[in-house]
């Protein structure tokens, strides 16, 4: 191909709202152009590098037998209903009206499209597992987009369900699916850190999403140098680090005054001790909760406002007290985990005083029987702590956990931070910031159940099958090349991305030059070697500054001064090599098949 009859409107200057790397790399060696906020176009050089991705990913699924098909990006609303994700969705959902009013979706993920073709086609135990995926347009109605297609509104994603009959079936798929995204990101030269995370709103049990490294990442990474453990700090745990307790007895609850002492911070100075022996107690409010609560202190009134929905119940208000030790965060997203909830947040005052009696800032878990108490691990070997009393400006010392109250659930719903312990070898985890490229996850029965997906087993009893989900974001996994492999000239790309192998620069393209190049394109072509000639009139540096800049892997000149031999340079290297034109086509061969190994 010649670059006079490509589309590669390559700039000088930074675009100005462009902030990282990617951005403003996709803008200046024109891959991309952006339509509206959120929203970009692929240039015909940027499209030949995505459609790279497509390829590998669509390689790697179809080698673990994965099946693909193509649903609609329009998907009914009444899908979606049947979910419950209609409204649990919130704003990023696009919901649009056809002419006769019927409600639709502009497909942000597609659970419920696929399961809905599984439910009309599913009858036997015969059929299963089944292993579909896409890869197609997702729309997201971000509330801020940025980054370019590291996070636009519109996307495309390769996504994949799976349906089993066993646990064991859908865990044979779950790892199969994890080593095929290896494979992916390896192929596309990409460092990945496969971290433990939550399932959020796709529900479910196993979840682990695959990150890189970034500064501008809107994950927060939880990692071990000595073990590897790493984690999503939304799922992150950590080794109990608690002091030993007190000796045993201790002395009796008391209550004492603590005139104007609100924080922690406040009553270490007046009582002379440290955060490690408080109990903070904060009331959350939270929101669709599916956990059962028929037992749970202070809710006998609420069966007459669950929802009965077929599976599971929810309660769609439910108030809760959360006990952690003084010196640390409660993590929302762990604590909605626990709580099957749709989202948490910390009550509001007046919610505050209503459900404890006391002024904000004395809440505490003794003989609270409004609702229910939730306990952190990092509590449990208090004996002789400091909590609130539920009234104004006094507090309980001597609080022994078991003793003086009894947690209606003890759980893990504290935020790890860099210098807490591993959880599994007891060394210092530290953070590091991250994106996320791809998610799998183990859905469980989550849309097979309140979708109403039945088959026939062996016995020819009725039973519900279990669900996996599988994603991976084309566009955000090629900026993240990018990111990684580029310097302060442009694009460095690996060979198995490149929109192109080679790019000859002939000096000039014309005369016995433009012959050679022409023909040694040719050569390069039948080798099955991708080749972009540069055929303008410009000078010399500019086409060296505008190939550095799209990042074509080999470069090839060609002059009168060096024929019958040719300068090869490989991008990123500071050195040259001349290279008879007998060999270079083996000798980049060569190289382009040692490249594409993995």
């Amino acid at each position: 191909m010649n670059f006079s009859r490509m589309f590669i409107p390559t700039l000088r200057e930074v675009p100005a709202d462009a902030m990282i790397s990617s951005h403003q790399l996709m803008f200046r060696a024109g891959l991309i152009r952006k339509l509206a906020n959120g929203l970009f176009v692929y240039l015909p050089l940027g499209l030949r590098s995505f459609r790279k991705v497509e390829q590998i990913i669509r390689e790697e699924m179809n080698a673990i037998g994965a099946l693909e098909i193509k649903p609609t990006v329009v998907v009914p609303g009444d899908l979606w209903k049947e979910s419950g994700r209609w409204s649990a969705m919130g704003d990023e959902l696009l919901r649009v009206k056809n002419r006769l009013g019927g409600d639709f979706v502009l497909s942000p993920t597609a659970e419920e499209a696929f399961t809905a073709i599984v439910r009309d086609e599913l009858s036997s135990y015969k059929q299963l597992p089944l292993n579909f995926y896409q890869i197609n347009t997702k729309y997201r109605d971000e509330i801020r987009p940025r980054y370019g297609v590291m996070r636009g509104r519109e996307f495309t994603m390769k996504d994949a369900y799976s349906y089993h009959a066993t646990e064991e079936s859908l865990d044979q798929t779950y790892q199969a699916m994890g080593q095929a995204y290896r494979r992916i990101f390896q192929r596309c030269g990409l460092s990945v850190i496969p971290v433990k995370a939550d399932s959020g709103a796709m529900g479910g049990s196993g979840s682990e999403e695959f990150m890189v490294e970034s500064e501008v990442g809107d994950n927060t990474l939880i990692l071990c140098s000595t073990c590897n453990y790493a984690a999503n700090v939304e799922k992150a745990a950590c080794k109990d680090d608690s002091p030993e307790p007190a000796p045993i007895p201790v002395s009796p609850l008391e209550k004492i005054d603590t005139p104007n002492v609100r924080t922690i911070e406040e009553l270490c100075r007046f009582l002379n001790c440290n955060a490690q022996q408080f109990i903070k107690t904060l009331i959350y409010r939270a929101v669709n909760v599916e956990i059962d609560l028929q037992k749970a202190p202070g809710t006998q009134k609420l069966e007459s406002r669950r929802l009965t929905l077929e599976s599971p119940a929810v309660y769609p208000e439910v108030f809760f007290a959360v006990c952690i030790r003084g010196d640390l965060s409660v993590n929302e997203v762990k604590l909605a985990a626990v709580l099957k909830a749709q989202e948490v947040t910390l009550a509001s005052d007046a919610d505050v005083v209503r459900l404890t009696g006391a002024p904000v800032g004395f809440a505490g878990p003794v003989a609270l029987n409004t609702i229910p108490v939730i306990a952190d691990l990092s509590i449990t070997k208090l004996n002789d702590a400091v909590a609130g009393a539920l009234e104004a400006d006094t507090h309980y010392r001597h609080l022994s956990f078991g003793r003086d109250f009894t947690p209606w659930l003890t759980t893990d719903v504290r935020t790890v931070v860099a210098g807490d312990y591993c959880p599994l070898c007891g060394k210092k985890v530290y953070e590091k910031k991250g994106n996320e490229l791809g998610h799998i996850f183990k859905l469980g029965h989550k849309y097979t159940k309140t979708m109403h997906i039945r088959y026939l087993d062996e016995t020819g009893a009725y039973q519900i099958p279990t669900m996996g989900c599988y994603g991976i974001g084309l566009d955000r996994t090629l900026a993240s090349i990018i990111e990684e492999h580029h310097d302060q000239y442009g694009i460095m790309w690996p060979v198995s991305i490149a929109p192109y192998h080679v790019i000859i620069i002939p000096i000039p393209y014309d005369g016995e030059i433009k012959a050679a190049a022409d023909a040694l394109s040719s050569a390069l072509e039948k080798a099955g070697i991708e080749v972009l000639v540069d055929d303008r009139s410009d000078r010399p540096g500019v086409k060296f500054i505008d190939a550095d800049l799209i990042g074509i892997p080999f470069r090839i000149v060609m002059s009168k001064k060096n024929l019958p031999a040719v300068e090869l340079k490989i991008r990123g290297k500071t050195e040259s090599h001349l290279i008879p034109v007998g060999t270079i086509v083996e000798i980049v061969k060569n190289r382009i098949e040692k490249e594409l190994e993995i």
